[in-house]
């Protein structure tokens, strides 16, 4: 059918309808000849395991979720949803806030059985399905010595971590996760296997670095790889002053490009590591990490702990262990977030900037509440700000402002906090596909610079004009 878009122009987008019992049963006979058990209905035993993702919300039930194994049945469920009008969605790791792998009534393609990783040491290279997680990769290049940086947790999908950005530990020494996408294999919303890579197809290229799972179903991506044996991390904290969160922000803003840090603002959980005193009290929360000669490590480190940290475990790690424990159970507390860029160069957040954040998560009243600082810079404003999708080159930070409860009833008063407290620290305008907590067509006017969003748009008319790939930060076609 044909709509207006947000900029006014005309465009088609496709139809998504709900089946009856039995004409669901027949639309779904193809897959279940192809797939056999690995196609699951809510009558099955899996199903409810399956049909789950990280973040907790309102009930969403899958029609049926396919488990496939290579591209010819990725493109056989396409093929399927293209047919019958259901709803799909398409899951690997399952983190997105939003909750984008699951699709109410509809198709979810998993690919988590696609996970298999080869690392081509000699080459630099590393290639993993569409279906690995973070942790699985980081650990099969670290048996090479080898890394490719990816964000801070183990249990997330490297795919949709890619296609978003992939902002972490590695991020200002060489770029992006995106950054580090040589190519990929692609399967298109007509069943169509394609590489993509700067060579071939390279609007589709462009595209897919920062512009999310609108295009097509990645089933490999070739990664780049570095060496990096060993690091320097662990985490430091600190007691939250407004004087001690500067001085760690300006020191972290104006550190050379090999350390990197996951900066938390949160009230202190009762952890053993953390002095029983500041249990219940604002904490500095920071996974640091060092990717250089541990000799070289020292300087920076030292202007981090020079505020005096409660807790201080960094020291010479493999850096697979950077990621070692980080994740957690698929199905549970329900989340909102805002996500914004501030500042440009070295600048670092003031005293009454850092004050507010203290004072923020300070004042909630629901279960988690945090105010996450990555810093940017280095590799990641080396890149020119038209060379991939993702657009936000010259930030200083990338600051969200999050929260988690357990209860779903208390979700309108987490959204209140979360968007009173983004108001008060400048979060917003700016944002991160990645860690987007709603799905409007401002959020992603936000996501994408106008020049940006009018090419991807013009990617997507090409390779997806009826908008199969829609469970996601939308571009419209």
């Amino acid at each position: 059918m044909a709509m207006q878009d947000s900029t006014g122009t005309a465009s088609l987008t496709r139809t998504t309808t709900q089946l009856s019992p039995e004409v669901l049963d027949d639309a779904l006979a193809p897959l279940a000849a192809a797939l056999g058990d690995r196609l699951l209905t809510p009558s099955a035993a899996a199903f409810a395991e399956t049909a789950v993702v990280f973040m907790g919300g309102p009930e969403r039930t899958p029609a049926a979720v396919a488990r496939v194994r290579d591209t010819a049945e990725v493109a056989a469920v396409l093929a399927v949803a293209r047919e019958t009008g259901l709803p799909l969605a398409v899951r690997s790791g399952g983190h997105s806030y939003v909750r984008h792998g699951l699709a109410d009534g509809g198709l979810v393609l998993d690919l988590r059985l696609m996970d298999g990783v080869e690392i081509d040491a000699a080459a630099g290279v590393g290639h993993a399905q569409g279906g690995v997680l973070a942790g699985a990769y980081v650990t099969a290049a670290g048996e090479h010595g080898l890394a490719t940086g990816f964000g801070d947790t183990g249990s997330v999908g490297i795919a949709g971590l890619a296609l978003g950005g992939g902002i972490g530990y590695l991020s200002r020494l060489d770029g992006l996760t995106l950054d580090s996408l040589l190519g990929a294999e692609v399967v298109l919303a007509d069943g169509t296997v394609v590489e993509t890579n700067p060579d071939e197809h390279p609007d589709l290229y462009w595209a897919l670095r920062g512009g999310g799972g609108n295009f097509g179903v990645v089933t490999r991506l070739d990664l780049r790889l570095r060496e990096l044996p060993v690091v320097t991390g662990g985490m430091l904290a600190w007691a939250a002053e407004p004087g001690t969160l500067t001085t760690i922000l300006t020191a972290l803003a104006e550190a050379p490009a090999e350390l990197s840090a996951m900066v938390n603002v949160m009230v202190a959980p009762p952890m053993p590591m953390i002095p029983a005193e500041l249990h219940g009290k604002p904490l500095v929360m920071a996974l640091v990490c060092f990717a250089g000669p541990a000799s070289d490590a020292e300087a920076s480190l030292a202007r981090l702990r020079a505020p005096g940290a409660v807790h201080d475990s960094v020291g010479e790690i493999a850096y697979p262990e950077m990621f070692a424990g980080v994740g957690g159970p698929a199905g549970g507390a329900t989340a909102a977030a805002r996500t914004g860029f501030l500042g440009d160069g070295v600048w670092a957040p003031s005293e009454e900037w850092s004050a507010a954040a203290i004072e923020a998560v300070s004042g909630a009243t629901h279960g988690l509440a945090v105010v996450n600082l990555r810093p940017m810079g280095g590799a990641i404003a080396g890149t020119g700000a038209s060379a991939t999708a993702f657009a936000h080159r010259d930030a200083a930070w990338m600051v969200t402002v999050q929260g988690l409860v357990p209860d779903p009833d208390a979700v309108p008063a987490l959204r209140e906090w979360v968007e009173s407290a983004a108001g008060e620290l400048g979060v917003g305008g700016r944002g991160y596909v990645n860690f987007m907590g709603d799905t409007t067509p401002q959020d992603v006017r936000d996501a994408y610079p106008e020049a940006t969003l009018a090419r991807l748009r013009e990617v997507k008319r090409a390779y997806d004009p009826q908008n199969l790939f829609a469970s996601n930060h939308n571009v419209a076609p």
